[in-house]
């Protein structure tokens, strides 16, 4: 997985900052996913683990990206939810 804003990374140039937001938007046109579905995505995934957790909103990260080590190109949904709280 890439890391995207360079956050994990703290010596990405803008460079490498510009080629990592390039390669998002090609993931996402060769997927035909839209924003709208991506959207429609993340509402689902959220409706389902509502029921069990809480979840920090502010800093959830939902996107379809590519994995460095995948050759294949197929592209892969990732999801990071910070959980709060689990419910009971």
């Amino acid at each position: 997985m890439f890391d995207l804003f360079g956050f994990l990374n703290t010596k990405a140039t803008s460079k490498d900052v510009a080629k990592e937001r390039l390669k998002l938007v090609l993931v996402h046109d060769r997927t035909n996913c839209s924003p709208e579905l991506l959207e429609l995505l993340k509402a689902d995934i959220l409706s389902s683990i509502s029921e069990h957790v809480e979840y920090d909103l502010s800093t959830l990260d939902i996107k379809i990206t590519r994995t460095r080590d995948d050759s294949s190109g197929r592209p892969v949904l990732v999801a990071s939810i910070p959980i709060k709280n689990m419910k009971r």
